[in-house]
């Protein structure tokens, strides 16, 4: 999956946010604190060529039922289309 704007995360006080960098900065206003696994799934987004990609590392990685991760999964990338960031 592709990436439409540059964001880092940064650790601030035990949460995790993601900062937009170079043009994002003027592209978008606000950050975005994601959770453990919001935080997996960006770690492993543009590695993925899909969302079955993901859903499978998802399910690899955590002990969660496909349906729960599979909504969980299509909530975050939901709300990073919504920002227009993939």
């Amino acid at each position: 999956m592709k990436l439409k704007k540059e964001f880092v995360t940064r650790e601030i006080v035990g949460e995790t946010i993601l900062v937009p960098v170079g043009e994002g900065i003027s592209n978008f206003n606000g950050i975005i604190t994601i959770n453990e696994l919001g935080k997996f799934i960006w770690q492993n987004l543009e590695s993925s060529e899909n969302e079955n990609i993901l859903l499978e590392k998802i399910l690899n990685e955590y002990e969660v039922d496909e349906k729960t991760a599979k909504n969980d999964l299509e909530e975050f990338l939901g709300k990073l289309r919504k920002a227009d960031i993939i």
